[in-house]
């Protein structure tokens, strides 16, 4: 009788839990179309603000800090 009784309780625990989610129930508006709220991408602006984006004038090394500095060469 209590193996019952807890396997009800647990039943009853997972049944709120799902539907606290919302999954219990049907999400409002699932039947109406979805609206197309993504911005146009303007394919000619998008090319000339990169051509905007200046070249580095010396490559960039994110590991500069974690190598230890290269020794300096001397010429023979």
């Amino acid at each position: 009788m209590r193996v019952l009784v807890v396997a009800a309780a647990l039943l009853a625990l997972t049944v709120v839990s799902v539907q606290a989610q919302g999954r219990g129930r049907g999400q409002p508006n699932e039947g109406a179309p979805k609206a197309d709220n993504k911005p146009k991408v303007d394919e000619k602006a998008y090319k000339a603000a990169l051509e905007r984006i200046p070249e580095p004038k010396e490559k960039y090394d994110p590991w500069s800090g974690a190598r230890p500095a290269e020794p300096v060469k001397k010429p023979k």
